[in-house]
C-alpha cells in the first residue's frame, strides 16, 4: 500500500513538473514586445511595439456605436497576434456580453481562442483579470470595465509584469465623461480609436474600413496620432495608400470605364 501511495505521488510531481516546463515554454515564446509590423507606428513606440508583459488601455473616442465597435476590433486584433505568437488563448473579461463573435473573427480571434469572464460589476472583472495575468498561462488579457482608479491599474501592471501576459484594459464611455483616459493610470501606453473615412473605390461598394489611431500617453515617449486601415484578417493594421498612389488608380479606372 505505502508504494502504490508513492507511486501516485510520484506520477503527480511528473505531471506537475511537465505542466510547469510547458507554461515556461510558451512564456519563453513570447517576446518582450508585440510590434504592429507599420515602421511608421512601432518607430514612434518607446518599446517598439506594445509590452508583453505590461497594462495597456484602450478606449473609444466616443460614445458612439462606430466608434465603439473601432475600438473593441483595435484590441482583438492585438490579441490575436499575441495569441499566435504564444499559442495559447485570451481571456476576455466583462460585465455585459455584447460582443459580435463573426466580427471577432474577421480580425484573426475566432471563438477557439477566447475563453469568456463575465462579472457582476467593475471590481469583479478587475480581479478575474489580475487571476487571468497572474495566472502566466494566457496568451493575453482583455478585461472592459468603465472605473479603474490608479491603484488598480498599478495591481493590474504588477500582476502583468509578474505573470509576463499582457493586458488590454478597455475603458468604457459613462454617462457626462468626456474621455475615460483622463483619470490616473499606471498604463504603459493609453490608446484613443475611432472610425475616419473609408477609401474610396473605383467601383461601387466598401472599402477597408479606417480608424484614426492615437497614442494619448506612452511610457519614456511622445503621444501621436496616424490614420490607418483596420485590422485583416490576421489582426494587422495597415497603412493607407499614399495620396499620390490612390491618384493614378483613380485615372485609371475612369480611363477603363471611359
Amino acid at each position: 500500500m505505502p508504494a502504490m501511495t508513492f507511486s501516485s505521488d510520484r506520477t503527480r510531481s511528473d505531471q506537475i513538473s511537465a505542466l510547469r516546463a510547458e507554461l515556461e515554454s510558451a512564456r519563453a515564446l513570447r517576446g518582450p514586445s508585440l510590434p504592429f509590423g507599420i515602421r511608421a507606428l512601432d518607430d514612434q513606440l518607446a518599446e517598439g511595439g506594445l509590452d508583453g508583459a505590461g497594462l495597456h488601455e484602450i478606449a473609444a473616442a466616443s460614445a458612439r456605436l462606430n466608434d465603439d465597435a473601432a475600438a473593441t476590433l483595435f484590441m482583438a486584433g492585438i490579441a490575436a497576434r499575441f495569441a499566435a505568437e504564444a499559442g495559447t488563448t485570451v481571456l476576455w473579461a466583462l460585465t455585459k456580453f455584447d460582443l459580435y463573435a463573426p466580427g471577432l473573427e474577421q480580425v484573426g480571434l475566432g471563438p477557439a481562442k477566447i475563453l469568456y469572464a463575465q462579472g457582476r460589476k467593475d471590481a469583479e472583472i478587475l480581479a478575474l483579470a489580475e487571476d487571468g495575468l497572474r495566472d502566466g498561462s494566457l496568451a493575453c488579457v482583455i478585461a472592459e470595465v468603465k472605473a479603474a482608479d490608479q491603484t488598480a491599474t498599478r495591481r493590474l501592471q504588477l500582476a502583468a509584469s509578474d505573470g509576463k501576459t499582457p493586458l488590454l484594459l478597455y475603458r468604457r464611455h459613462r454617462s457626462r465623461e468626456r474621455c475615460p483616459l483622463e483619470s490616473l493610470s499606471s498604463a504603459m501606453t493609453r490608446w484613443r480609436i475611432g472610425c475616419a473615412a473609408s477609401t474610396p473605390l473605383p467601383h461601387a461598394g466598401i472599402g477597408r474600413a479606417r480608424w484614426t489611431v492615437e497614442l494619448v500617453r506612452q511610457r519614456n515617449g511622445n503621444p501621436f496620432s496616424l490614420e490607418l486601415e483596420a485590422c485583416d484578417a490576421t489582426g494587422r493594421l495597415a497603412l493607407p495608400a499614399a495620396a499620390g498612389h490612390r491618384a493614378v488608380t483613380a485615372v485609371a479606372a475612369s480611363s477603363r470605364a471611359a
